[in-house]
């Protein structure tokens, strides 16, 4: 009588084992849901292959949210677009463009997210700075942006700040359940720029970017505020921005010499901010 029941036994937990292990399985495998919002520093345009399936975007299969996804096995709902503001998370950015928040919801695990220099203009600084010729031709931008000792893109900038506040407490209320990371926008120009290897004189290079570190610096003390992550990609650049070799740079330069636009992530760019991204949220996930 001993043996049928050890069977019995034997055999009522093999089967609760085999029941229990398929959904335990499935539960681990189960992929984040990933949404990506944000303007061309996201979208990276013209790195190949580009995405198909909305052209007007200008978006890459290759973009720092594409390879994040990769490296965490994630399931990318991406929605960046080249151009967008924080007013194309509400509103069509083109006809047939759903609106950027609309890929939000209850059940996104995770949000990427890169907004603000269109918002400012910032991103037509580059091109107003342009000088071809060495001094004393032409004329400084930095000089002229800063006339009688207002700092028009950085009152733009500072003016700018709270409605990023906004984007950030919408996407809590339309994503409750995810966490929301802010990739910076990085090294541009390293100190003095290179000119004339860059066309931009030394204090004009300097002054785009400390533009871009001030819209770095709201967007960082604003991810504080929200208990979102900020990934700074500006450390991650240095050696890596437009006065570089090409075939070192993260940021295209004024021409561009790769599949880039001009002044834009580069492929390699996209692949070490997609990474960074990717360990910023495990990081975060091991810390839990």
């Amino acid at each position: 009588m001993r043996t049928p029941l050890r069977a019995l036994l034997v055999t009522t937990l093999l089967c609760g084992t085999a029941l229990a292990a398929p959904a335990a399985t499935a539960a681990e495998k189960d992929p984040l849901q990933y949404v990506a919002l944000g303007d061309s520093f996201a979208a990276a345009p013209l790195v190949r292959p580009a995405d198909p399936s909305n052209r007007k975007c200008v978006r890459s299969l290759a973009d720092y949210p594409h390879i994040a996804a990769g490296e965490l096995g994630a399931d990318l709902t991406d929605v960046s677009c080249s151009g967008a503001t924080a007013d194309d998370f509400t509103g069509p950015q083109h006809p047939g463009t759903a609106p950027q928040y609309d890929a939000l919801s209850a059940e996104t695990d995770l949000v990427s997210i890169t907004i603000g220099a269109n918002d400012n203009t910032l991103s037509n600084l580059p091109s107003d700075c342009l000088n071809l010729l060495p001094k004393p031709l032409g004329k400084s931008c930095a000089a002229a942006n800063t006339q009688g000792g207002t700092d028009r893109y950085g009152t733009a900038i500072d003016a700018w700040a709270p409605k990023f506040d906004v984007v950030l407490d919408t996407i809590r209320q339309r994503a409750p359940n995810a966490k929301v990371f802010v990739v910076g926008y990085g090294k541009y120009f390293r100190t003095g720029g290179c000119f004339p290897l860059q066309p931009y004189w030394g204090q004009d290079a300097d002054y785009i970017q400390a533009k871009i570190d001030q819209l770095g610096g709201a967007l960082r003390t604003a991810a504080a505020r929200h208990r979102a992550t900020f990934v700074d990609t500006d450390e991650l650049g240095t050696g890596h921005d437009s006065c570089a070799p090409a075939a070192d740079r993260y940021i295209e330069g004024a021409v561009s010499t790769s599949d880039a636009f001009p002044l834009h992530p580069t492929a390699s760019g996209s692949r070490a901010y997609g990474r960074a991204l990717a360990d910023a949220v495990r990081a975060d996930t091991s810390s839990r």
